[in-house]
């Protein structure tokens, strides 16, 4: 999903995956995979870029590893790494975290990061979780229907 800049030039959409959008992927969790691979698949292919706070990785990991082994809960982290901008958790973000309203620390975390790193979205099965973001927030089936790029052979698992 391309956006034009102010200045007229076509840039590549900067999102934020929650850390369920993420899990639904590694974890096949059905009905929500298609959905999510199809975002992953549009990352993956350079039509978006996405990203991911730093903290979401170690409840990946946590989540992976009771679920299955750890084996594949390092071999999740990794695909992870590869596939996702990084965005640190630092002071300013948990202080800018502090401020929302919003009840849970770990999402106003995530609201904090779209923030500050200027993303354009925040891909959530919990938009109602995201009520105080001033970044635009979407469900990925209403960001994959606003997404210009669409395919009957994107993936339905990963």
């Amino acid at each position: 999903m391309a956006r034009r800049a102010p200045s007229g030039e076509v840039r590549i959409v900067r999102i934020l995956l929650d850390t369920n959008v993420i899990l639904d992927v590694l974890l096949d969790r059905t009905p929500w995979v298609h959905d999510a691979s199809a975002i992953w698949q549009r990352c993956d292919d350079g039509h978006a870029i996405g990203h991911m706070a730093a903290s979401v990785l170690t409840d990946i990991y946590y989540i992976a590893r009771r679920l299955t082994d750890r084996s594949k809960a390092v071999q999740a982290i990794q695909l992870c790494l590869q596939t996702f901008t990084i965005c640190p958790i630092d002071r300013l973000v948990a202080e800018t975290a502090l401020h929302y309203s919003g009840l849970d620390f770990e999402d106003n975390i995530l609201i904090a990061c779209a923030s500050l790193y200027q993303l354009d979205a925040i891909i959530t099965r919990n938009p109602t979780d995201f009520e105080s973001s001033s970044v635009p927030i979407y469900s990925p089936a209403n960001w994959l229907a606003h997404s210009p790029i669409s395919s009957p052979d994107e993936p339905r698992s990963r």
